[in-house]
């Protein structure tokens, strides 16, 4: 199947299903130069809300947050520690804060690695995903085994937010 751009729909849907729908799809990155580099998507988790304590949204509606609070397809980006931008994707309806975290890219598993290999900054937070000219979600058909787990990285949440199974890997890449 030829690759096609997802439709803005796609990320207007709850991040339950967003977040393991983007496994097998492609991150497509078009560089400042004009190259064009493809990379499936292998891991992402979902976060859900105000009341989810792993959220960045659980602190309420904020400068940093504020762009969750949108309709589904944005992408947001945000810096840690000093060095590594993360992607995650805007999904569901306004005034729903809710997000996916790409977690992993094939060849680069990690989401700080995801955003370094991407080129990410601070320009992208707030962009959206489709029709974006520099990075863009495509499907080619091809939809992988899952294998789900509890997040990681987020024990400050407590246990009901940590063991939450909302963490989704391609299952060649476990």
């Amino acid at each position: 199947m030829k690759p096609v751009v997802l439709d803005p729909s796609f990320f207007k849907r709850d991040v339950l299903e967003v977040a393991p729908g983007l496994i097998g799809k492609i991150i497509v990155r078009k560089f400042e130069n004009g190259e064009i580099k493809r990379y499936r998507i292998t891991e992402t988790e979902a976060y859900r809300g105000e009341e989810d304590l792993a959220c960045h949204a659980s602190k309420g509606r904020t400068q940093r947050t504020e762009v969750m609070y949108h309709q589904g397809g944005k992408i947001y980006v945000y810096l840690i520690y000093g060095m590594y931008w993360m992607l995650n994707l805007v999904t569901g309806e306004p005034d729903h804060p809710c997000a996916v975290l790409i977690r992993g890219i094939e060849g680069f598993s990690g989401p700080g690695k995801v955003g370094r290999e991407l080129r990410l900054d601070k320009t992208f937070y707030g962009e959206d995903v489709a029709p974006s000219k520099r990075i863009w979600i495509e499907s080619d058909g091809y939809e992988p085994d899952i294998w789900v787990s509890s997040r990681i990285g987020v024990e400050y949440a407590g246990t009901e937010w940590t063991e939450k199974p909302w963490r989704f890997i391609a299952k060649e890449n476990k």
